[in-house]
């Protein structure tokens, strides 16, 4: 299992260093970087895969490259972990814009210790509910794809609710062989009924 990473930005040398030792007495494994070029600069060079767990904790007044942007360019390299922004009184409306693309939540400084941590976690939270979510959707897809085309007409008629002679009928086949395709469509998709089958083509 690979642990989540909570990524540090922050241009102020000493709120990096707290917030790391902060995060590190809650056993979270955390990494600093003094801006948003040197962040971008480690995943460029494939520091870390872009599937990879965790969350980022952007300071939105950086130099040269704010927290906004940083957070713009994560976007573009397809990066879609939580971002927490820590942002002063006067970079509001920016936190705001921030979160209307998508941003997990700001903080405004200074934060409470408890306040950021519990935050973090919440970030860490729904980052794993997330890759949870799809992880299964790639094992369903990877299911249904594993149907042969008769099974999946099979499978297509069992989740509207049709009983075996009626599908017998429709496919112009015995109600032995509909039994069959429909064994097989249970066992490949790893459900027991007909509303398992229809439960699973709707999430899907």
């Amino acid at each position: 299992m690979t642990l989540p990473i909570v990524y540090i930005v922050d241009d102020e040398e000493p709120v990096r260093d707290a917030i790391s030792f902060l995060l590190s007495s809650k056993s979270l494994i955390n990494k600093t970087f003094s801006g948003g070029e040197a962040l971008l600069r480690h995943l460029d060079s494939g520091g870390e895969p872009r599937a990879l767990p965790g969350c980022f904790l952007l300071d939105l007044r950086m130099e040269p490259l704010s927290g906004a942007a940083t957070y713009d360019a994560l976007l573009v390299r397809g990066f879609t972990n939580p971002v927490i922004f820590l942002s002063g009184h006067g970079d509001i409306p920016m936190a705001v814009e921030a979160l209307k693309k998508g941003a997990f939540d700001f903080l405004e400084k200074p934060t409470a210790d408890n306040t950021l941590a519990d935050r973090i976690e919440q970030a860490l939270a729904v980052d794993a509910a997330s890759r949870m979510q799809n992880q299964n959707g790639e094992e369903r897809r990877a299911r249904l794809a594993s149907l042969s085309e008769r099974e999946r007409e099979v499978m297509l008629k069992v989740a509207a609710g049709k009983l075996n002679k009626i599908i017998a009928d429709e496919l112009h086949v015995s109600v032995r062989t509909v039994e069959v395709h429909r064994a097989k469509v249970f066992a490949k998709l790893g459900v027991k009924s007909a509303p398992e089958v229809a439960t699973l083509l709707a999430n899907s």
